[in-house]
């Protein structure tokens, strides 16, 4: 671990090769898992907001579950959004391929609005866990992002590089150069 400003950062983002590989996993992490996506509460009015432009965008079924359940919900109280039957993000949308895509950044890719997405989705593999006094930058491993792990690894991006956008909304540029200057000593 080491610190960047008001953030402790794992060696993993470093160490670790990682790029989304959607042939291979179809888009899982949207359809597969325990919870919807965590929700900063700076965000839940951006949903509000932004949310008429976005249903349009939207399977059936996400729409209901939005109706039934609201544009987010809280567990444990944390913000996440809600879930199709336990299972999908409300949220996903299938492209032609039958890859779950996120229907919020595809009313962002045309245009519709000019929030991306949910800053932890946008982040992915990178997790965030906020303290009182510090940001801890985590690296989150998921055995369904196998394939993404085997093929930054064949390209040779490191996480940080895979997240850099990301990295770059959430804590600025001049971290981010920060955190490139680590990498590079780093490696040393």
């Amino acid at each position: 671990m080491f610190q960047l400003g008001k953030t402790i950062v794992s060696e993993d983002i470093i160490e670790k090769d990682f790029v989304c590989n959607l042939k291979a996993c179809k888009g899982k992490c949207c359809i597969d898992g325990e919870a919807g996506a965590p929700l900063e509460e700076s965000e839940l009015q951006i949903l509000l907001d932004i949310y008429p432009l976005v249903k349009p965008f939207l399977r059936e079924e996400g729409i209901k579950a939005i109706e039934d359940q609201g544009l987010f919900i809280t567990n444990e109280g944390e913000y996440e959004t809600p879930l199709i039957n336990e299972k999908d993000c409300a949220y996903v949308i299938f492209d032609e391929k039958n890859i779950a895509k996120c229907g919020i950044e595809e009313a962002y890719n045309q245009g519709k609005i000019k929030w991306r997405k949910p800053i932890s989705c946008h982040l992915y593999p990178v997790r965030l866990m906020e303290y009182s006094e510090f940001t801890a930058v985590n690296y989150h491993k998921w055995p369904i992002c196998d394939d993404a792990c085997i093929l930054g690894k064949e390209l040779q991006v490191p996480v940080y590089k895979f997240v850099k956008d990301a990295l770059i909304r959430k804590f600025g540029k001049n971290w981010y150069a920060e955190l490139e200057k680590t990498a590079e000593n780093y490696k040393k």
